[in-house]
């Protein structure tokens, strides 16, 4: 493995310091939970080392929602390490894999730290960020082990539907390779959510996550769904090497959140939805930023419109240092820094909606005058 540091990683807000930073728009999840707002009294809680694969229960309660079987979920300390450990236990060096782009870091990142040839399907604005699927076919040949996409898409939030789907599935069951589907944020979708892909097909594995939904990223825990057994024990062969077993701790807060989700989640929902609202309104009654409107997740990827002109560094020092708004970096994802990862979910709604307006004073402020204006 060649490790290095991603941008999303080094740039992230916790390094720069939270009581620096007023209006944070960087953040990919929900508003982060306090422990004592979800009342679980853990002080009788064994502290021992739990089932390899994960609490019996915490399984089942996953699997039994798809009506799977609790064989068929490893939890996993986070959607980070689920990635990491089916990276690396489908791909050695000089493997071939396929994976749409932009994407989430560690979906690229981890691949090309191992060595694997890397083709890479574009998600172009220009296109809505659709998925040409052909180019999906043409793409994969017969040394391609593994195909990544990510839905509800971060950075875009756009999704597509269960026919599309399903025609991919078919796509890498003719192909013979392996479907990573990236879905922690299926809980977020505006529109009909899409079957848990790992469902409809062995050939599939699927990673959830109790971070972006729920609001849950200080327990670490997350997890990975595949009805195919060999692969499933690789997995959890690497999970082994890696860490052993999960803290029981958050495994147990995991569980007792899941159990009682239908009390508490909608709360969560009215919140991104309402939050939503208020980007949707901003975004239609300005003229500088464009978008392709998100229908799932609490992240949008708009970009400033490219006949402005601006010092790209400039303005996010003057967004940050100036009015203290942060915002997620083009080159996180590996595009240009006009375009900004918006979360709109993690702040309050009145700093959501001075954030926003934040940008708009910077870009007005720094904007480079058109020749003969």
């Amino acid at each position: 493995m060649d490790y290095r540091r991603m941008p999303i990683e080094i740039e992230a807000p916790e390094g720069l310091g939270y009581g620096n930073i007023d209006c944070n728009l960087s953040e990919s999840s929900f508003t982060d939970q306090r422990l004592s707002d979800l009342g679980l009294g853990l002080e009788n809680l064994l502290l021992y080392y739990g089932d390899h694969r994960g609490k019996p229960e915490l399984r089942e309660l996953i699997a039994s929602e798809i009506k799977l079987h609790a064989e068929e979920v490893l939890i996993t300390p986070g959607a980070a390490a689920a990635l990491f450990m089916v990276s690396t236990a489908l791909l050695n060096k000089g493997d071939h894999m396929v994976v749409a782009k932009s994407n989430y870091a560690t979906n690229i990142e981890t691949p090309r730290s191992i060595g694997a040839h890397i083709s890479y399907l574009p998600m172009k604005f220009e296109n809505q960020y659709a998925l040409d699927l052909d180019e999906l076919d043409n793409l994969i040949t017969e040394k391609t082990k593994l195909v990544s996409l990510t839905y509800p898409h971060n950075p875009t939030g756009v999704m597509i539907d269960e026919k599309t789907l399903r025609r991919i599935i078919e796509i890498i069951e003719r192909k013979n390779c392996f479907l990573l589907f990236d879905e922690t944020y299926r809980e977020m979708s505006f529109v009909p959510k899409l079957p848990v892909a790992a469902v409809l097909s062995d050939r599939v594995i699927s990673v959830g996550s109790m971070s972006k939904s729920f609001g849950l990223p200080g327990i670490r825990i997350g997890w990975i769904i595949c009805r195919e057994k060999k692969m499933m024990e690789t997995l959890l062969a690497a999970k082994e090497q890696i860490l052993i077993t999960n803290s029981v701790i958050d495994e147990e807060i995991a569980y007792r959140y899941l159990k009682n989700k239908e009390q508490i989640f909608p709360s969560v929902q009215k919140t991104i939805r309402s939050n939503f609202e208020t980007l949707k309104s901003f975004m239609l009654n300005q003229d500088l930023l464009e978008w392709v409107e998100p229908q799932g997740g609490c992240v949008c990827f708009p970009r400033i419109k490219r006949e402005i002109s601006l010092d790209m560094k400039r303005f996010h020092d003057e967004l940050l240092l100036t009015y203290r708004t942060y915002v997620g970096r083009g080159h996180w994802f590996e595009e240009n820094d006009r375009h900004i990862r918006i979360g709109y979910s993690w702040e309050t709604n009145e700093k959501l909606q001075r954030g926003l307006e934040n940008i708009l004073k910077v870009i007005h402020e720094i904007r480079i005058p058109e020749q003969g204006v």
